[in-house]
């Protein structure tokens, strides 16, 4: 089992689409669960669930952030560490079985993933005017600055791009992208 926590509706949405067909290669259940609009009594009642199926060797877990304004990775790893008390123990550790949860932190944020999967000739097609070789900085405000005006919605904007996403492209447009290709998808699976 792969449970993989993520911010929101535009994170769930691109793992959803993307992400799962390839997770379902290795894993017989993936389940994608929005924690940034739950209470946080919640999250930590689901990560405790987690962590006693993890300690049984019958889960993986992977929580997702966007980098937003931190300064680095490790700092954003740290602050959603600290919203988790069901993963660290009072001294400050990583407490019984459960093992380090993996933190993917997407560069600059989810957007950058979208736009990362769209080869030259998409971008032309879907009518974005600027080509971006590297989407590791992309905010969602520059995002919306490329969506075309025939589309009524962001969300609409990004079904489009769903539909043409390549994840050799993204990988080679985006740092997070290919780090989480490379460590969470076996070579037997690679899309």
């Amino acid at each position: 089992m792969l449970y993989v926590l993520v911010e929101g509706d535009d994170d769930a949405r691109f793992f959803e689409r993307i992400v799962r067909p390839i997770c379902e290669k290795d894993y017989d259940y993936v389940l994608f669960w929005q924690y940034s609009q739950q209470r946080k009594e919640k999250v930590n009642s689901f990560l405790g669930s987690i962590r006693t199926m993890q300690a049984t060797g019958v889960a993986d877990l992977i929580i997702v952030a966007d980098l937003d304004e931190s300064p680095c990775v490790t700092d954003r790893k740290e602050r959603v560490l600290s919203g988790f008390r069901n993963l660290i123990t009072d001294a400050g550790g990583f407490s019984g079985p459960f093992s380090f949860p993996e933190i993917l932190i997407v560069c600059r944020e989810i957007e950058g993933w979208y736009l990362s999967g769209l080869e030259e000739d998409e971008y032309e097609r879907l009518g974005i005017q600027e080509v971006h070789e590297d989407t590791d900085h992309v905010s969602k405000e520059q995002f919306l600055g490329l969506m075309p005006e025939r589309f009524g919605s962001k969300t609409e904007f990004m079904l489009a791009i769903l539909d043409v996403f390549d994840c050799e492209t993204a990988r080679s447009r985006n740092r997070s992208f290919r780090y989480f290709m490379r460590k969470h998808v076996s070579d037997s699976t690679r899309a």
